[in-house]
């Protein structure tokens, strides 16, 4: 009976051995194969077949240590391919993730985050100058992670500018209609955003004209020789200008900047001009 028994033991263990070595070559010889796997994969731009495949070879390798590299290679191009194709919020979260993984060449990828967030920076303060604040914000808000106070910073800077040149807008639209000429001008040159500015062009053409045909009806009252030493024109006007900017009232400005030219503020009915108070010969 012992004879059959030992001999029934050695076939279990022949068998168990040679069950353990195939699955062992099967494993090794998949091994094997996956990065070819891992690199058509790459080559196919299909990311979910590479991450998977990563993980395969992380498994099967046999000192246990993982396949890091590899799937942040899996990682990193399709961070890339995400930025190519003009997904830049999806891109910059995917390389937050890559960085903080610690994996890879790591130099080479915060470059590649400051690169990446710096032209999303650039970006939205562009479409901040084209009138496009609320696409500005939205591009600026994945850069808020990490305490990057500077960005949060840049966000309120613009809608700070974009609010304060929609009340000065406001309050040239009303000017202009109560035909307030010198305060609707004072009113334009605060306006310091390009897009702004640009809306406001037409009605900047419209307040030049009305102070200019005021000068001219100045020039062809009834009584020229009365005003035959009035002071007006560009010297007046960039007078008045250098006061506005001081922060005076309009009719302040318009007064001194009149006394600074050596004249004198007199009225002809509804007209106000300045007079030279030493007329020239």
């Amino acid at each position: 009976m012992a004879a059959p028994r030992q001999l029934l033991l050695r076939l279990w263990g022949l068998g168990t051995l040679g069950l353990v070595l195939a699955i062992a070559t099967g494993a090794y010889w998949w091994e094997k194969q996956l990065p070819e796997r891992l690199q058509s994969a790459l080559n196919a731009n299909d990311y979910k077949a590479c991450i998977r495949t990563s993980e395969q070879l992380a498994a099967l390798r046999w000192l246990g240590e993982g396949a890091p590299e590899e799937q942040a290679l899996c990682r990193q191009k399709h961070a890339e391919h995400l930025w190519g194709q003009g997904d830049p919020i999806a891109a910059l979260s995917l390389q937050q993730q890559l960085v903080a993984s610690g994996h890879g060449d790591l130099d080479l990828h915060r470059k590649t985050l400051e690169r990446w967030r710096q032209a999303l920076m650039d970006q939205a303060i562009a479409l901040f100058h084209q009138g496009e604040l609320q696409k500005a914000l939205k591009l600026l808000e994945p850069l808020k992670g990490n305490a990057r106070s500077s960005i949060s910073q840049l966000s309120a800077t613009l809608l700070e500018i974009w609010n304060r040149n929609q009340l000065e807008q406001r309050r040239l639209v009303q000017l202009v209609e109560q035909e307030r000429w010198w305060e609707a001008l004072d009113s334009l040159n605060k306006l310091d955003h390009p897009w702004w500015q640009q809306q406001a062009r037409v009605t900047r053409s419209r307040v030049e004209n009305a102070i200019e045909a005021l000068d001219e009806a100045q020039e062809h009252q009834q009584h020229p020789a009365i005003h035959a030493n009035v002071i007006k024109g560009d010297a007046l006007n960039n007078a008045v200008q250098d006061q506005l900017r001081q922060g005076l009232d309009p009719w302040t400005a318009f007064s001194t900047g009149c006394r600074h030219l050596g004249g004198r503020v007199e009225e002809d009915g509804p007209e106000s001009f300045c007079r030279r108070s030493s007329p020239s010969p």
